[in-house]
């Protein structure tokens, strides 16, 4: 039965409205341009947050090496005598997690897909509010502005990890880059969380009320439903982050105490009573938790749609995708104490976050063995978006059963700030995040761009990061086990780190190769910008809407009248259709060999409506 959703009061041609290059390219309003925008900046980001991590991996690996070939790049990073200085070590620590987590796997993939598939594949011209969508993006370029300023101040970046726990970053004292690096980095901060709300109360506005007809919520892409759960997490759990930073604000700026109390710098006692420091670990981590998924349930919903599109099967199990992703939403929540098992926490208490923690395993395991259900006997199609898809699913099992390790409080307690919990999140929410923003952009750069990436080059870039990313992580559950702690500047001083030096040094070099495959797909993004095969209007012969428009959208995304939905997103393979796939554009009526008992009531609907029945529909070479 077609269910019609709310759409915009006016359904007119937008785009031939003339616009001047600042419009069109710079301050726009068009949902598709801020989704480059967001795009750019963000691998802008990823190329300075991995570099930064190079230099982490040059130092672990290789402390003795001499960095003086650096210096005039690095500047006071790197010491006279050519070597990383400690505070520049865990400032590059720091600034490495908040570029990455922050910059590049929140903003760079939510905004950019966000940004560029709810309106199309909803049947919208644009999000509901294109200023404010406008609005968002020059927000985060502002806080990309700040934050890549505290690289250049003097006295460093801050120093406590990207956490940035008081009171060590609540004390300008305490060390060199808890100054004005630490005012700069809140600012930044601050900027980006208005940014995020912006954005997110904009995305939840758009799915709600702006679906085109026929598009009910159950008719959705999993795309648009991880993009909707997200945008919720989003505007729930920042302004809890804002809050502790304004706090945290007032204690290093402006002298208050909310997280400081008898502190003893120099052995000189500091005025500072009656502030508790693990309140801000309560805020921070309420954030901090859902961060995980703000980060992750992007790169589900992406991979839920290569996967079924290059599968040529439908979505194993849509209904339990969307609620196994709402009650990632509702326990994401509830279990952010398990990042606080070490921190004096009543051992009862810490035994329900615990079983918390273990029962978010069920919904993410529904989402892992509905791909593999999805992937089984299917037609599958080995494109680079598909591989990155299915490196996901991998990410999704390897690193998710590490989680259930680290959720465990005895367990946690031994293994608590090692390299275990390093391989752990980056492997279940760096690497997969960022395997799903590459499945992304390869799968929707025809859409972007009107051109085709290079499949060869695209293998290439997949198999050299996806070997490296298990070569440098992998090892690292050993060395978490054997006690090596994290953020450590070298591991030369004590005797018992020594025996594994050479598996560190392998883990460096692993870490270089796999982040110089980055430059084959930077090289393949932008030659295919301009060299690149010309893509069809449907090159993937998907179903949802997008693939309705023109090849590059113009400003309103259809000519003429939106689009009408009649089936759900995922007819691939269906039994008796003539073609392997059915847009969601055409009627039940047009396809009577393959309806199943259910749709004859929805055909007698389309019928009595005047539906057009037996017209050349957009189903490839359908007759």
């Amino acid at each position: 039965m077609i269910t019609e959703a709310p759409i915009p009061a006016t359904d007119i041609d937008l785009h031939d409205e003339p616009q001047s290059f600042w419009t069109r390219y710079i301050f726009s309003t068009d949902h598709k341009v801020i989704s480059k925008q967001y795009l750019l900046t963000g691998m802008a980001w990823a190329v300075i947050g991995g570099g930064a991590s190079m230099l982490i991996r040059l130092q672990l690996g290789f402390p003795a090496a001499r960095l003086g070939w650096l210096r005039p790049l690095l500047g006071h990073y790197v010491s006279e005598t050519g070597q990383l200085t400690p505070d520049s070590y865990l400032g590059l620590v720091t600034m490495h997690g908040a570029i990455m987590m922050f910059f590049v796997l929140t903003a760079g993939l939510s905004g950019t897909f966000s940004n560029l598939l709810i309106p199309l594949q909803i049947g919208a011209r644009d999000m509901a509010s294109g200023f404010i969508n406008m609005l968002s993006y020059w927000f985060f370029f502002a806080a990309s502005a700040v934050m890549l300023s505290v690289f250049f101040i003097a006295t460093g970046p801050p120093e406590g990890g990207w956490v940035v726990y008081p009171p060590l970053s609540a004390l300008p004292q305490a060390a060199g880059g808890s100054g004005l690096g630490m005012t700069f980095y809140l600012l930044a901060f601050a900027l980006f969380v208005i940014s995020t709300l912006l954005g997110g109360i904009n995305y939840i506005a758009t799915v709600i009320n702006y679906r085109t007809r026929g598009m009910s919520m159950l008719r959705l892409p999993l795309t648009v439903w991880a993009f909707l759960f997200t945008a919720i997490i989003a505007t729930i759990a920042f302004p809890v982050l804002l809050s502790a930073f304004l706090l945290l604000f007032f204690d290093h700026s402006l002298g208050t105490s909310f997280f400081l109390s008898e502190i003893y710098i120099g052995g000189q006692a500091l005025p500072e009573t009656g502030g508790a420091a693990i309140l801000y670990q309560h805020l921070f981590w309420f954030l901090g938790h859902p961060e995980v998924y703000i980060i992750f349930l992007p790169a589900l919903g992406i991979t839920s749609e290569v996967i079924a599109t290059m599968s040529r099967k439908p979505i194993f199990g849509y209904l339990a995708m969307i609620i196994s992703m709402a009650a990632i939403v509702f326990l994401s929540f509830v279990v952010w104490a398990h990042h606080m098992f070490v921190s004096g926490m009543n051992p009862f208490l810490g035994s329900i976050f615990m079983l918390l923690t273990l029962i978010i395993a069920v919904p993410s395991a529904i989402k892992g063995f509905n791909y593999i259900t999805t992937l089984w006997r299917g037609n599958i199609i080995f494109s680079p978006a598909m591989l990155f898809a299915i490196g996901v699913v991998s990410f999704l099992f390897t690193g998710g059963v590490t989680g259930i390790v680290l959720g465990n409080s005895v367990l946690d307690i031994q293994l608590h700030d090692t390299y275990f919990v390093v391989a752990h999140f980056h492997l279940i929410m760096g690497s997969a995040s960022f395997f799903g923003t590459m499945a992304g952009i390869y799968h929707w750069y025809p859409k972007m761009f009107g051109r085709l990436m290079n499949a060869t080059w695209g293998a290439v870039h997949f198999w050299l990061t996806f070997v490296g990313v298990y070569l440098v992580f992998f090892p690292m559950h050993y060395l978490g086990i054997a006690g090596f702690p994290r953020r450590y500047y070298s591991f030369s001083t004590y005797d018992f780190t020594h025996s594994f030096t050479d598996l560190n040094q392998f883990i460096s070099v692993a870490a270089f190769v796999t982040f110089g495959a980055q430059f084959i797909f930077l090289f393949n993004f932008f030659w295919s910008m301009f060299r690149g095969k010309y893509a069809p209007q449907n090159p993937w012969k998907s179903n949802t809407l997008e693939w309705t428009t023109p090849i590059v959208p113009l400003h309103g995304n259809w000519p003429g009248e939106l689009p009408l939905v009649y089936r759900w997103p995922y007819d691939y393979s269906k039994p008796g259709a003539i073609d392997d796939f059915i847009p969601q554009t055409v009627p039940l009526a047009a396809t009577p060999e393959s309806n199943l008992p259910h749709e004859q009531e929805q055909v007698r609907i389309e019928t009595s409506e005047g539906v057009l029945v037996g017209t050349p529909s957009s189903i490839g070479d359908r007759p």
